[in-house]
Formats: structure tokens, C-alpha cells, sequence
């Protein structure tokens, strides 16, 4: 490990696309609905369209535009337009409660869990996601990820990239910024938190927004550590 990584006691992770693969999870639920609804959509197209709301719904937050909403709310308000755009009309509310909860429902990176819980038996590890509480929660149930605590824009009713986040995680964790690390597959969301003061690492996701449509994956030597995935980052911090 790099000498000036040896005051890193915890680890902060972004989770959609980092931890879990949110596009082909919520593909396939809207494949599995579909096929029992009789309907014709193109899944993946659905599931881009619905996480490209993500972003500019929080922005209607963080603008004033709209109250405090947590992520599950925006979900359902981005959700509704996109089947309105889709022109999906049959489903009933129950049916479209239990398919905003498909991000509940995200499925891990192959190498995900066993990296964490190499990382666990070194550092702190936890959540730092724009996802609401409940949701990291019943996720990592789900998924079997072994977080120490879930921290959240919620807890803080500021997304990221705002400061707030970074520096709230941090002082729940009881430790100055540079003793925690943000990890995170967005190169955005590092430079945010480098910017606060935190050490960073790159894990790269070739296939979060699918095959061919991969961001720019190239290393960058201002992130403290650059990884090919969490058993490479574990390597390379030393557990």
C-alpha cells in the first residue's frame, strides 16, 4: 500500500454501477414484466431512459425546484414518465410499486461481495450513495453486501455532489477526510470528493451502461488508486 494511503480507516462507496449493476438488474425486471404482461418494450432502452432521469431529478432538489425527495420518490416521479413515453398504460399501481422497488432489487458485480468482504476485515466499509436508507438497506439484504453502516444523502438531505455528503460521511465516521477513501467507478463523484479533502479510487465498470457503451475507462493519476475491480483495489490496499 502507498505510504500516503496508511491513515485510510474507512471506505466510502458510491453503490449504483460501483457495487451493483443497475442496468442489466433493472433490465431484466422490465424483460420479466413484459413477458407477464404481454407487452413489447425494449428493456434495455427502458432501463437507460429511466436512470437518465436520475440526475436531472435531483437537480430539481438541490435548485429548489422541488422539496427534500428521497431517491425512491424520484424514482417513481422519473418512472411515471418514462411508461407514459413508452406508452405503457395497463399496469396497475401495484404493479408499478413493485417495479420502483426493482431498485431495491439490484443485483452485484460478480466480484463485489467477495472484495468487500476482504476490505471489511481492514477498514470500515460503507455506503455513500444518493440512494435513500431504506433502500441501501434492503438492497444489501438482498444482495448479501456486508456494509458496517449505510450513509446516505438522505441522512445529510444533500446529493452528491454537494460537500455536505462528502464531509457528512466523515464526521459520522468520526474521522477527518483524508482518512477516508470514496471509491467509486464515476470519475466525477472522485474529483468531488478529492475536492472535500478525501483520498479516491477508481474501480472501473466497462459494462454499467452496457457492451460498447462503456465511459472513459482510462486511469488517471490524480485518483490515489485506479482499479480493475474491488479484489484488485483489496490487493492494493494491502488486505
Amino acid at each position: 500500500m502507498k505510504p500516503e494511503l496508511a491513515a485510510v480507516k474507512a471506505l466510502a462507496f458510491d453503490v449504483f454501477g460501483t457495487v451493483v449493476d443497475w442496468r442489466g438488474s433493472i433490465a431484466r425486471e422490465v424483460r420479466t414484466l413484459a413477458k407477464d404482461q404481454g407487452l413489447r418494450v425494449n428493456a434495455a432502452k427502458f432501463s437507460d431512459a429511466w436512470r437518465a432521469g436520475y440526475r436531472p431529478a435531483m437537480n430539481r432538489v438541490a435548485s429548489g425546484e422541488l422539496p427534500w425527495t428521497k431517491i425512491d420518490d424520484l424514482h417513481r416521479i422519473i418512472l411515471d414518465e418514462v411508461l407514459a413515453r413508452f406508452k405503457i398504460t395497463a399496469l396497475t399501481e401495484a404493479e408499478k410499486t413493485h417495479l420502483n422497488f426493482a431498485w431495491h432489487r439490484l443485483k452485484p458485480w460478480p466480484d463485489a461481495v467477495r472484495g468487500l468482504k476482504r476490505l471489511k476485515k481492514r477498514f470500515t466499509i460503507a455506503t455513500l450513495s444518493n440512494g435513500n436508507v431504506a433502500l441501501l438497506n434492503n438492497m444489501a439484504k438482498h444482495a448479501g453486501l456486508p456494509w458496517d453502516l449505510i450513509l446516505s444523502a438522505e441522512i445529510f438531505h444533500h446529493y452528491k455532489p454537494a460537500p455536505e455528503a462528502y464531509l457528512g460521511a466523515a464526521d459520522i465516521l468520526g474521522l477527518k477526510p483524508g482518512e477516508v477513501m470514496m471509491v467509486a467507478a464515476h470519475k466525477d463523484d472522485l474529483r468531488h470528493a478529492a475536492q472535500q479533502g478525501l483520498k479516491t479510487a477508481l474501480v472501473l465498470r466497462p459494462l454499467e451502461y452496457g457492451k460498447g457503451k462503456h465511459p472513459d475507462l482510462s486511469p488517471e493519476p490524480a485518483f490515489d488508486i485506479n482499479a480493475r475491480d474491488f479484489n484488485d483495489l483489496a490487493d492494493q490496499l494491502g488486505t
